[in-house]
């Protein structure tokens, strides 16, 4: 009998190459990961769209499971609004979700033009300055004060990673899929018929509240705030975060 399959989407700025570490520790599944648009190898077309780009990732997976066999889906930050979004649009395809540092987007249209007009400024910085420039500046936000906890030697595997993306596409992807341009999900959180599991670090506080009122719309969601961790769980606290996600799959 065939493993189940389990999909990986990465955040902004990332590629399917942030999971090739976590590939391993997943042994009771078949692991795949894929280029986001704007993303790694992933030169899609602008303007594109949410839609657009959850179509493209069912697919990929079509080809990938040689039919219409319903796989896992993690996705994180980026990843985890495109796998919400992919959840909720094609249900029949996705056996679980796990999102991890992730959001439905802003509930509020004020709210979301300000994060368009947001998210566009920097998608201008990436064009006017370069990659480099931008991941230097990308690197010292806030969100990021946990991986400092991390190896030299990662850090460093994790700047290369964001510096082999494209900068007009990576601009793109900002413009197209940002958080300004999605449309809010909070209305249908209650639609998902998956297993649901939402995963965050300790100190990202602004995700730990988001995460808990998800959860209240999403009774039999289980959630997993994990210490010692911020924005990016997998990477911190790989072990401690595959676990979680191979002992909730063995439950459900």
């Amino acid at each position: 009998m065939s493993k189940p399959i389990l999909l990986f989407l990465h955040g902004f700025t990332g590629s399917r190459a942030d999971w090739k570490p976590m590939h391993k520790l997943f042994p009771a599944f078949e692991t795949v990961a894929i280029d986001l648009p704007g993303h790694g190898d992933n030169r899609t077309p602008a303007p594109y769209t949410m839609a657009q780009a959850a179509a493209e990732i069912i697919a990929q997976m079509e080809k990938v499971r040689l039919g219409s066999r319903p796989f896992h889906l993690l996705g994180y930050s980026m990843g985890g609004r495109l796998a919400l979004y992919t959840a909720l649009h094609y249900p029949h395809s996705i056996l679980s979700l796990t999102l991890e540092s992730a959001s439905p987007g802003l509930q509020d249209e004020t709210a979301r033009q300000q994060r368009r007009q947001h998210d566009n400024a920097l998608a201008d910085r990436i064009e006017r300055d370069g990659l480099p420039a931008f991941v230097d500046f990308w690197e010292k936000l806030s969100l990021w004060d946990s991986q400092q906890q991390l190896a030299d030697e990662t850090r460093a595997a994790l700047r290369q990673r964001r510096l082999q993306n494209d900068p007009a596409q990576l601009a793109d992807s900002l413009r197209c899929i940002g958080t300004g341009a999605q449309p809010s999900l909070w209305p249908h959180l209650g639609e998902l018929t998956m297993p649901v599991h939402l995963i965050i670090g300790a100190f990202d506080h602004k995700f730990i509240a988001i995460a808990q009122e998800m959860r209240r719309a999403m009774e039999e969601a289980q959630l997993d705030i994990v210490e010692g961790a911020g924005h990016t769980v997998h990477l911190e606290r790989p072990l401690h975060f595959a676990k979680l996600i191979n002992e909730a799959q063995h439950t459900n």
